[in-house]
């Protein structure tokens, strides 16, 4: 159990990154970050454009360490759900783990990288699709029902390698 902060959370209802990096993001708001958001076991973040889609169910949510950000970039950039400080979750793929805002936790199973593609060049800056191979958050499924907000949270490793520490 670990004091982390939730530095961003990013919920979009359009897919903008989609089609050639060279022609730009699609149009859309130009803040998708919003202070909190509701969890659905299984189907993701409401409001989001990977909600309840059955191809994205087992990666509906996105998380990433902020430490592996360079300076000036945030979850518009990455298109990433959840920013987090002070613990890198690249490390914790093939773990359950959960974050509790104080409203009780809210657990994801962390199934696998959210490898960085093309338009981090685009969005983050030229080199940030190298930069960031591995550490480019991962992909997770929801298990519970729950509320996120932005702020201190108690992050925990419920099961895997690291779950008695």
């Amino acid at each position: 159990m670990s004091e982390v902060e939730i530095l961003q959370l990013l919920v979009s209802p359009a897919h903008r990154l989609a089609g050639r990096p060279a022609d730009g993001p699609a149009p859309g708001p130009d803040d998708e970050r919003v202070p909190r958001v509701e969890v659905r076991d299984g189907l993701g973040l409401v409001g989001d454009r990977y909600y309840a889609r059955p191809a994205h169910r087992n990666a509906a949510v996105t998380m990433m360490a902020a430490e592996n950000l360079p300076p000036g970039a945030d979850l518009r950039h990455t298109r990433r759900n959840i920013l987090l400080r002070g613990v890198d979750i690249d490390a914790y793929t093939g773990t359950t783990v959960s974050l509790d805002c104080g409203t009780g936790p809210v657990v994801f199973a962390v199934r696998r990288p959210a490898r960085p593609c093309a338009w981090m060049d685009v969005t983050v800056g030229p080199g940030a699709q190298r930069a960031l191979r591995g550490r480019g958050g991962v992909r997770c499924t929801p298990l519970s029902d729950g509320v996120l907000t932005v702020g201190p949270a108690v992050f925990r490793v419920v099961t895997g390698a690291d779950a008695a520490s």
